[in-house]
C-alpha cells in the first residue's frame, strides 16, 4: 500500500533520527550526574505525558539502572547488535513500564526486521504516554501505511498536524488516506487547507483533477484547468494536463484543440508533438501522427528514454513493413538529436539490421561502441555484421578488443574463431574456439556449431581422428545441423571411409537444407565412390541445375560419373568444361589427354 505523499515527510523524520538520538542523551545526561528524587521526574515530565504514564514510583537505584541500561541498549543498537539492544529495551519496560523512548526505540528496532505489526502496539503505548512528540506520531503513521491499517491514519495525522501545523506534507497525507478510504470530499476540504496554508500549486491542483476524475466530474476537472490556463496562459503545462482529461475520457476533439493551442505557444515543446501523436494515432490519422512523433524526436529537451520506449512500441508489429519502417526513421532522428548517447546509435543499427540494411548498420554499430564500450550486445552485433560484410581483420581486431574487455564471453570467442578459420589461420581459430566450448555448457546451438568448426578446422591441419571427434560431438548436441552433415560426411568420402555412414549423413543434409548444390554435390560424389553410379548421376544433375557459380569441382564430379555409365565422350566434355572454369589439376589434364578417368 502507498500514500502518494506520505513518504516525502516521513523520510525526512527519517533523516532527523541521529539528532532525535542526541536529544535523548542530553535529556537523560543531567540525570545520570545528579540524583533527583522519582517525584521530580514526574513532576517534569507532567507537561507533556498523561497520568497514564506514571507508574509505581521508581527508587534512586532503579531509575539509574534504567537510565544506565538505556545507554547501553543504544551503543548495542549503534553497533548494530539489534538482539542484546532488544533484550535490553524489553528489561527497561519490565522494570519502567511508561518508559516511552524505550517504547519507541523497541518499535523501531521490530520495524527494521518489517515486523510492521509487532511495532505498533509500541507506538501506540509511546504516544499514550507522550501525546506531543512527533517523532513516536510520524512512526506510527508509518506502521499503519505498511499494515495498511488506513482507517487509523486520521488521527495519527490529526495529531500531527496539531504538533507541527505549518507542515504541508502531514495535510496532504492525510488527504491521502482519505483518498484510498474513498472520502473524496473530505479529501479536497483538506487540499482547501494546504491551499490556504501555502497558496495555490501544481501538487494540490492535480491531486484534486484525479479526485475529480475518481467522481467522475470531468467538467469540473477540466474547468478548474481552465482557470489556470486563463490565469496563466503561457504555462504550456496546463494545456497538457487539460488534453490529457479530455483525449482519456473521450473528448478527443476538444484535446485536440486545446493542444494545438499549444502547439502555436510553444512549437518546440516535444510532450506536446507527442500528446497530438496520440490524438492523431487514436482518429486513424497515422500520417499526422507520425509527424508529430517526427517532430517531437527532433527536439533533444525530451529524454531518450521516453522516445526509445516508443520506439520499442514498434516491436510488436514487425514483421510489418510499415512499422519497421516507422521506427529506423525515428531512431535515425534519435541519433540527431542525441549524437552523443551510444543508445541512439545503437537502437538505429539495430532497426537497419530489421530491415536488412546490413551494411548501412556497420558504422552506425561501430559508432555505439565507440561511444560506449560497456555494453557487451553491441560489441558482438559489430563482430557479427563484420564478419557477415567479410571484413575479416576488422571482426578480428574488434573481437579480440571486446574480449579484453568480456572474456569470459562464449558466443565472442567462436566468432573471433570464425574469423581466424576464415583466414586459414587455424590454428589460432582453434584456440578460440575450445575457449568457446569450455565457457559454455548450457547453450547446444553454440556447442555444436563450435565443435563443428573445430571439425574444419582440425581436417585443415590433418588432425584426422580430433576432426571426427568434433564432427561427432557436435552432433550430439545437434543432429540436425546441415552444414556438419555435409561437411563431415564429404571428407569421410574423400578418405573412403564410412561411406555407408556418410551416405546417411548426407542424404539427411539435403532433407534439412534441399536444392542447395554442395550438398547434392557431396551426396552425388558419396553415391559415385559407393559405385551407385545412376544414383549419382541422378544428384550431380540436381546440383549442377541449382548450382549459380558454374563450379569447375562438380563439372569434373559430372565427368567422372558419366565415364563409368559408359558415356566416355560426354565425360571428356565435362572434364574440359572443367578446366575451362578454372580447374587446374595434373589429374584432369591426365584425364582429358587419355580420355579416362584418374584418380
Amino acid at each position: 500500500m502507498k500514500i502518494e505523499k506520505s513518504n516525502i515527510g516521513l523520510n525526512g523524520m527519517w533523516k532527523e533520527r541521529l539528532f532525535f538520538t542526541s536529544f535523548l542523551v542530553s535529556l537523560f545526561l543531567p540525570l545520570a550526574i545528579l540524583p533527583l528524587s522519582s517525584h521530580a521526574q514526574h513532576k517534569k515530565n507532567s507537561d507533556n505525558k498523561t497520568p497514564a504514564s506514571a507508574g509505581k514510583v521508581m527508587s534512586y537505584q532503579d531509575s539509574a539502572m534504567v537510565k544506565q541500561l538505556f545507554f547501553s541498549a543504544l551503543r548495542e543498537k549503534t553497533v548494530e547488535n539489534y538482539k542484546l539492544a532488544t533484550e535490553m529495551f524489553e528489561r527497561i519496560l519490565q522494570a519502567d513500564p511508561s518508559n516511552d523512548a524505550s517504547l519507541y526505540e523497541l518499535a523501531n528496532l521490530k520495524r527494521q526486521q518489517n515486523d510492521f505489526a509487532g511495532s505498533e502496539p509500541l507506538l501506540e503505548q509511546a504516544v499514550a504516554i507522550n501525546k506531543d512528540n512527533e517523532w513516536y506520531w510520524a512512526a506510527l503513521a508509518d506502521s499503519y501505511e505498511k499494515t495498511n491499517t488506513i482507517d487509523k491514519l486520521e488521527n495519527v495525522f490529526n495529531q500531527l498536524i496539531r504538533i507541527n501545523p505549518d507542515k504541508s506534507a502531514y495535510y496532504f497525507d492525510k488527504a491521502n488516506a482519505f483518498n484510498i478510504l474513498k472520502r473524496y470530499d473530505d479529501a479536497l476540504k483538506v487540499y482547501d487547507e494546504v491551499e490556504k496554508l501555502d497558496g495555490p500549486s501544481d501538487d494540490i491542483l492535480a491531486n484534486r483533477q484525479k479526485i475529480y476524475l475518481k467522481q467522475g466530474k470531468i467538467e469540473l476537472a477540466a474547468s478548474e484547468l481552465e482557470k489556470q490556463i486563463a490565469a496563466n496562459p503561457g504555462e504550456v503545462r496546463y494545456y497538457l494536463a487539460l488534453g490529457e482529461i479530455y483525449n482519456s475520457n473521450g473528448f478527443g476533439d476538444k484535446a485536440l484543440k486545446i493542444l494545438q493551442q499549444a502547439e502555436k505557444l510553444d512549437p518546440r515543446n516535444g510532450m506536446v508533438h507527442f500528446a497530438l501523436a496520440d490524438i492523431y494515432r487514436d482518429k486513424k490519422n497515422n500520417e499526422a501522427s507520425f509527424n508529430e512523433l517526427t517532430q517531437g524526436f527532433a527536439i533533444p529537451d525530451i529524454g531518450i528514454d521516453q522516445k526509445l520506449n516508443i520506439i520499442s512500441g514498434y516491436f510488436p508489429k514487425f514483421p510489418d513493413a510499415n512499422a519497421k519502417a516507422s521506427a529506423l526513421e525515428l531512431s535515425r532522428i534519435l541519433t540527431v538529436a542525441h549524437p552523443n548517447d551510444a543508445r541512439a546509435y545503437a537502437i538505429y543499427g539495430d532497426m537497419l539490421i530489421q530491415n536488412n540494411k546490413y551494411k548501412e548498420a556497420k558504422p552506425v554499430i561501430k559508432k555505439s561502441a565507440q561511444l560506449n564500450d560497456q555494453v557487451y550486445n553491441v560489441q558482438e552485433q559489430l563482430v557479427r555484421l563484420e564478419l557477415g560484410d567479410n571484413d575479416l581483420d576488422a571482426a578480428i581486431r574488434d573481437g579480440e578488443n571486446a574480449l579484453s574487455l568480456f572474456p569470459n564471453q562464449a558466443w565472442m570467442n567462436y566468432l573471433v574463431g570464425v574469423a581466424w578459420a576464415q583466414k586459414k589461420d587455424n590454428n589460432k581459430a582453434v584456440g578460440y574456439v575450445k575457449n568457446a566450448t569450455s565457457l559454455e555448457l548450457q547453450d547446444k546451438e553454440l556447442l555444436s556449431l563450435s565443435f563443428s568448426l573445430l571439425g574444419d578446422c582440425y581436417h585443415e591441419l590433418k588432425n584426422i581422428k580430433s576432426s571426427d571427434e568434433s564432427y561427432d560431438k557436435a552432433l550430439t548436441y545437434n543432429p540436425d545441423n546441415a552444414f556438419t552433415l555435409n561437411n563431415y560426411a564429404y571428407y569421410l568420402s574423400l578418405r573412403n571411409e564410412q561411406l555407408e555412414k556418410a551416405a546417411t549423413m548426407s542424404a539427411h543434409s539435403n532433407e534439412l537444407q534441399p536444392n542447395t548444390a554442395s550438398f547434392e554435390d557431396t551426396y552425388a560424389w558419396i553415391l559415385f565412390k559407393q559405385k551407385k553410379y545412376a544414383q549419382a548421376k541422378e544428384w550431380m544433375e540436381k546440383a549442377l541445375g541449382h548450382d549459380k557459380e558454374n563450379s569447375a569441382v562438380k563439372y569434373e564430379h559430372y565427368g567422372d560419373i558419366l565415364f563409368f555409365l559408359g558415356n566416355t565422350e560426354a565425360a571428356v566434355m565435362n572434364w574440359k568444361k572443367a578446366k575451362g572454369f578454372g580447374e587446374q589439376s595434373s589429374v584432369l589434364d591426365r584425364k582429358i589427354n587419355e580420355k579416362k578417368y584418374s584418380e
